[in-house]
């Protein structure tokens, strides 16, 4: 969604909400996006894979 043109037939107020909303989202949520993955999740979906395969 970065970067990409706005979509035919919004209106400007729709796009004005949608730079609001995903400047307010980024705002609570890229600390926790930024966080580490903690091992145990690391090693569960390994697991998981090997199982796969």
């Amino acid at each position: 969604m970065d970067g990409a043109p706005p979509r035919k037939g919004r209106q400007p107020r729709d796009q004005a909400f949608d730079v609001w909303l995903k400047r307010g989202l980024h705002q609570l949520f890229d600390d926790v996006v930024n966080e580490p993955v903690p091992e145990e999740l690391l090693k569960l979906i390994e697991e998981d894979r090997s199982r796969q395969d």
